[in-house]
């Protein structure tokens, strides 16, 4: 892909490889699926500006775990914010686009106009990775630390995978929410990514690292959210040197999997005399997706585990 060409980057991901280094990449501009999760709940603004965080480092991993796979992240802490849960379903094919979701669960009283990451206190940041099918479910947590979410998750990559990484993160807020991250991962000298043969070389490889996280960390916010300059301008300005290579972009779609079956399955677990308690006053038992805000209204009599 050439360089200066235009498409459509908006809610897209473009992973990138520089090929004079073991160094991988991604870079990812959300809008349309970023305001679709924010405009679910009344945010204040912190939680707004944390979740968006999120939601964006949700696409950067989640592209790497393959088709039909889901990653979440989990945060939880003992602050105001109390929990951002988010999911990525990988696309089911090369032609699919990926799907993100994502809500925050918070204390309103006690949200106040301090630094976001810190009010989630002290907690922890967890991935959890489904395969599907037959496979044994990952899971890697590190703690809340470092002051803020992307540090939290290049610490993941660094005890879980031992994958040197480093993340940019961009948000802004004007007529509505749009957001921007880059990610560079540090590749083993066995990585498949790997197409231009270099002889193992510690100090070289040191350097090709140290020159790219430099010039990352030259990276302007307007940049980064666009939409002056495309996805694949940026990269080229930024690495360069290194002669990056693009690969084809991956559409990202809000997306949610709840169903009214899923509900009757988590409600199977309760007795008729549970069911009792959740009933309302009208008679039905009702439930609301956090993720989508699907509205379900169920018959008390044909849900629990004496059904």
């Amino acid at each position: 892909m050439h360089f200066a060409e235009k498409i459509a980057w908006d809610d897209s991901l473009l992973p990138f490889q520089l090929e004079q280094a073991d160094i991988r990449g991604r870079f990812v501009r959300l809008d349309g699926v970023l305001n679709r999760i924010l405009d679910q709940h009344n945010y204040p603004e912190p939680v707004a500006r944390l979740l968006a965080e999120a939601v964006v480092l949700t696409a950067l991993i989640g592209q790497t775990i393959g088709f039909k796979a889901k990653l979440s992240l989990q945060i939880r802490g003992n602050g105001p914010i109390r929990l951002i849960a988010t999911d990525y379903f990988a696309p089911e094919s090369e032609d699919e686009a990926g799907k993100i979701r994502a809500y925050a669960s918070f204390d309103t009283a006690r949200i106040n106009t301090a630094e976001p990451f810190s009010q989630l206190g002290q907690g922890m940041f967890a991935v959890l990775i489904d395969q599907g099918s037959g496979q044994v479910p990952y899971q890697g947590i590190t703690p809340l630390a470092a002051g803020s979410l992307a540090n939290c998750a290049e610490t993941y990559f660094a005890q879980s995978e031992q994958l040197p990484t480093r993340f940019a993160l961009s948000i802004a807020k004007g007529k509505s929410w749009r957001a921007a991250g880059l990610v560079l991962q540090h590749m083993p000298k066995a990585s498949a990514l790997k197409v231009v043969a270099q002889p193992a070389d510690p100090e070289l490889d040191a350097e090709n690292w140290n020159r790219a996280t430099m010039m990352l960390a030259t990276v302007e916010q307007d940049e980064m959210i666009g939409p002056k300059i495309s996805p694949t301008e940026l990269i080229f300005r930024l690495f360069h040197e290194d002669a990056p290579r693009v690969f084809a972009p991956q559409p990202l779609r809000f997306g949610c999997t709840c169903s009214q079956e899923k509900v009757r399955q988590s409600l199977s677990i309760y007795s008729a005399k549970d069911i009792a308690t959740m009933t309302t006053d009208a008679g039905t038992l009702t439930a609301d997706c956090q993720f989508c805000g699907a509205h379900y209204v169920l018959d008390p009599a044909t849900v629990g585990k004496d059904v």
